[in-house]
């Protein structure tokens, strides 16, 4: 289920607004809020523009739009594609309301006004079976690379933490370039094999027979 919501500017982490979460719930999520605040500080102009972090019991979401970062933090089981549906209304709507004025405050938590469409939209999104059945709409309408949730870039939060790792696009692209190697010289060595087998076959055969025959012959 989705737990917390927080939006900042992608540009310098200014916190712009954030969901009203009780005491409980701010215990639990406290380190992962923390874990937030370092993904805020690693996002650059070139980091993937949806992206999903897993640690622990839960998994952080973000979706980059119009300079502004809009992150939720959602139990490990709830669905992705749900988690982006979610963020897309939020931003859709943020956009609109907000979109002119993001560049130019300097205070935090400007727009705190925008809690009353965050927690309506949280209700929907609460449940996956009541979000299945209210979103289904909305699902219906996103982009191709939003439905195909395995185009979104998933990391661990430990290689964020202890190996450095990215959340730029390039290093994503690296992986893929490096699988896609590996792929290649599977292949490659694939048909190689199979090529010797074509060229040796003949050959084989004939010793093959020659070997029979001797065997027949003075057997």
């Amino acid at each position: 289920m989705v737990k917390s919501t927080l939006i900042v500017r992608a540009s310098d982490a200014l916190p712009l607004a954030a969901s009203v979460d009780d005491e409980q719930t701010e215990q639990a999520l406290s380190e992962h809020k923390q874990q937030a605040k370092l993904i805020f500080r690693r996002i650059s102009p070139n980091s993937e523009p949806r992206c999903s972090i897993e640690s622990g019991a839960y998994t952080l979401h973000y979706l980059i739009a119009d300079n502004v970062i809009f992150l939720v933090i959602t139990d490990k089981s709830y669905p992705r594609k749900l988690a982006f549906s979610y963020l897309d209304e939020l931003s859709k709507e943020f956009q609109l309301s907000y979109g002119a004025k993001v560049d130019t405050v300097r205070k935090p938590y400007a727009f705190v006004g925008f809690d009353t469409f965050m927690s309506k939209t949280t209700r929907l999104y609460q449940d996956t079976r009541t979000a299945s059945a209210a979103g289904a709409s909305h699902l219906d309408k996103l982009n191709d690379e939003l439905q195909d949730v395995t185009r979104i870039m998933t990391k661990n939060m430990e290689e964020l933490l202890w190996r450095g790792d990215s959340l730029d696009r390039m290093s994503h692209l690296s992986t893929s370039l490096r699988s896609e190697s590996e792929k290649y010289r599977r292949a490659a060595r694939n048909i190689n094999f199979q090529a010797m087998l074509r060229q040796y076959a003949p050959i084989g055969g004939v010793v093959f027979l020659l070997i029979i025959f001797i065997w027949w012959r003075f057997s």
